[in-house]
Formats: C-alpha cells, sequence, structure tokens
C-alpha cells in the first residue's frame, strides 16, 4: 500500500494565537530541512494541520524521520483513492490489517467534505465497516474507545483514509525562540541540554574546548559525534571547537589550585560569549546541574557567571543524574559519553576544588595575569564545522528556493 501523504497535527503551536503563522512557517522550514535529500516531498501547512505530499518518495521511510522534529504532536500516514466505494472499502482494510492483532478493536469514522458522494455520512462507515468485519477473524468493533479508528475522509478530488497515529516530539519548532550557544564538552549532561534546549524552539550551535595534547583528537571526534547525534532534533548544528591549550596552561600556573576550576569556566563562559556575539545568539546554555559536582554550587556559578550580562541557560538545573542519564540513553547520546576520552574539564580537575567561591577572590587572582592575547588568538583559530542531520551533507541554503 503506497502512502499519498503524511498529515501532521500541529501540539503546543496550536495554543498560538496571532504568532501561529510564524511557528508554522518554521516547522514547515524545518521538516523540509530533515527531507532534503527527498526531492519530490512537498510540504503544504495552513491553520490546523500541516501535510507532506510524498511525490515518488517511500512515506516508510520518512515516518521514523519526524518522531525527531520539535512541534509536532502526532502524525498519521494517508492513503487516497478515487471516489469509489469498492476502492474505499479495501483500502480500509489493508490499512486495518496492518495494524491487526488478534483481539483488537476498531470503527470508522467518515466524513463527507463532499456532499455530492452518493453514500451519507452513517451509510458509508456501515458499508466500510462491515466489510472490514467481514474480512478479518477476531476484530471486534468498539465505536467509544477502539483499538484502531479508520478515518475516512470524502473530497472532490478523491478519498482519504488513514488509521495509524505516531507520536511526535512535542515542543516548539527549533528556530522559532532565537538562537543560543551550547557549551559542549563530551560528557553526559551537556548533549541533554542540548535536547532540552531545542525542544522549547531555540535553535543552538555547539561549542567545544580543545586542549591537545592533553586532550585527544578520539576526544575531539566524540564531541562532533555527539553533536552530530543533535542534529537530528534540528536538521543541522555549527560546532565551533576552540584551542583552549595554552589559557588552560596559565590558569594552572597563575591561579591557587582550588580556584583553578572556577577561572577555567569562567574564560570558557566568557569566549563563548564572544562567539555569541559574532554569531547573534541570544543566549547561553550549559549542561550544569545544581549540587552535582563542586564546581555546580550556587556560589560557583554566580562567580562564573560574574563574566558576562548573557542569559545562561541551565535547563538540568533541578534534574538528578539518573533523571539525565535515561533522558540521554533516549536521544542516544549517552553511549558515546561514556567513551573514556577525557575532555579538557575532566583532565585538570584540582583534587579538592573550591565549592563557595568568592568572586573578588577570584577576580584578584586573574588580575596577576594577561589572558586578553591568548584569549584573540583562541578566537582567531577556531575550527567550525556545520554538521547536518540528513544523509546528503547539504545546507539548509540550498532547500530554501522551496519554500
Amino acid at each position: 500500500m503506497k502512502y499519498e501523504r503524511i498529515l501532521i497535527r500541529y501540539g503546543e503551536i496550536s495554543t498560538k494565537g496571532r504568532n501561529r503563522k510564524k511557528f508554522i512557517s518554521q516547522l514547515r522550514y524545518n521538516i523540509l530541512g530533515l527531507l532534503q535529500d527527498m526531492p519530490t516531498v512537498k510540504v503544504q501547512a495552513d491553520r490546523d494541520r500541516l501535510h507532506i505530499y510524498l511525490g515518488e518518495e517511500d512515506g516508510e521511510v520518512i515516518l521514523p524521520r519526524l518522531q525527531n522534529i520539535f512541534g509536532i504532536q502526532s502524525y498519521s500516514p494517508v492513503v487516497k483513492v478515487e471516489q469509489d466505494i469498492e476502492q474505499i472499502k479495501e483500502a480500509a482494510l489493508q490499512l486495518v490489517k496492518k495494524s491487526f492483532v488478534h483481539g483488537i478493536t476498531f470503527k470508522v469514522a467518515a466524513r463527507r467534505a463532499d456532499k455530492s458522494f452518493p453514500y451519507e455520512t452513517n451509510d458509508l462507515n456501515y458499508e466500510v465497516g462491515s466489510y472490514v468485519l467481514k474480512n478479518i477473524e477476531d476484530l471486534k468493533v468498539d465505536v467509544k474507545n477502539p483499538d484502531i479508528k479508520v478515518n475516512v475522509e470524502v473530497r472532490k478530488e478523491g478519498v482519504y483514509l488513514s488509521s495509524e497515529v505516531f507520536e511526535g516530539a512535542g515542543g516548539m519548532p527549533v528556530g522559532s525562540s532565537g538562537k543560543a550557544m551550547l557549551m559542549l564538552s563530551g560528557g553526559i549532561d551537556s548533549p541533554v541540554a542540548g535536547f532540552l534546549t531545542m525542544k522549547r524552539g531555540v535553535e543552538i550551535e555547539a561549542v567545544h574546548f580543545h586542549s591537545p595534547p592533553f586532550t585527544s583528537e578520539r576526544a575531539k571526534q566524540k564531541v562532533i559525534d555527539l553533536a552530530k547525534k543533535l542534529t537530528r532534533f534540528s536538521g543541522q548544528i555549527k560546532l565551533h571547537i576552540v584551542p583552549f591549550t595554552e589559557i588552560q596552561q596559565l590558569i594552572h600556573k597563575q591561579v591557587p589550585e582550588n580556584y583553578t576550576m572556577t577561572s577555567t569556566r569562567r574564560y570558557m563562559l566568557r569566549i563563548t560569549d564572544m562567539i555569541r556575539e559574532k554569531e547573534n545568539g541570544l543566549a547561553l546554555v550549559t549542561g550544569e546541574s545544581l549540587g552535582q559536582v563542586a564546581s555546580q554550587t550556587l556560589e560557583s556559578m554566580q562567580a562564573i557567571n560574574e563574566v558576562t550580562n548573557t542569559p545562561v541557560l541551565r535547563p538540568l538545573i533541578a534534574m538528578d543524574k539518573l533523571e539525565i542519564i535515561e533522558l540521554a540513553k533516549e536521544i542516544d547520546t549517552h553511549d558515546i559519553s561514556i567513551l573514556p576520552y577525557e575532555d579538557c574539564c575532566t583532565i585538570f580537575t584540582p583534587p579538592a576544588p573550591k565549592t563557595k567561591p568568592k568572586t573578588e577572590k577570584i577576580k584578584y587572582y586573574e588580575s596577576f595575569v594577561d589572558f586578553e592575547g591568548l584569549i584573540e588568538t583562541a578566537i582567531e583559530n577556531i575550527e567550525t564545522i556545520t554538521l547536518s542531520g540528513s544523509e546528503e551533507k547539504n545546507t539548509l541554503a540550498e532547500f530554501e528556493d522551496l519554500l
């Protein structure tokens, strides 16, 4: 059975008022980006529904991709037949057979947009339902709470049938809430923070700090792989890899040991903020969870935040480690995150980092060293990689003419 289209139902977008059009447009753009390797696909959006016209493409291939697109509440593959009762009955039978297991129930829900169709709604329900019931043993009717609901919509250009409903990712379309910079380490937490930020409609660009030879090329590849995993939810992600060796060595040479972690994170945040300004971002995102480690106390966060006035988003702030691990497994980043390649934070972790650092003290320690030249050099030597979520490594600009 060949699907003609896929019907998309909006989630939280439906609650938007005058701005709904903006959110729907962004969702359409994101779907086109995810399906850019399928040239015959067309996407048409209206106020209440969005339709993906499959053209010559295989709907079975597209269906699993849609589960990662934020802004979708649910979606259903749709079959189109002529205004012929025999074709309608046979299409309904095949749809029920596809999902049938012994003992389940079904109902037919017909709707006539074309009132010239010779069958009234109740007659159509009866004709189609009785045909399906006669051809499948151990199938029962339940008009109130069926396991399978066969929707039949009669329109002038044809009749559309659907029965399967797939759950979407919910949330808001990525890009509808601006852009932020994700501080992406090689650990478990920061990819999850990126995922949750994107779910609220924020486009992310990732920033990673690399300190060779203390951190290896494998550690760098690990972060690239993590960012690649996140592109399944956004279409593409820019990853900025910052050379951090000289800055980190100077910190550990000049700053007292128990304050080195605080100073390191301050300079990471400061550099990330500089990249944000250049890339027109609106916020910074970290994977910090309150009280999880010594550098994630309120006092530490206050001392670290002092270097910027930009909003710092911490989506994991109230989550415990087990909750974060479970979510990492769900989004398929966990197994990459636990690979034994350390990032620049872990390799220089002091044995007893300060849990309640004083902002005035860390500023005093840093005042004896001129980091400005090293920061400029690091910014100049950033390596930027654009990672795509589709098999074809195209940029979004290549399908903008389809909008």
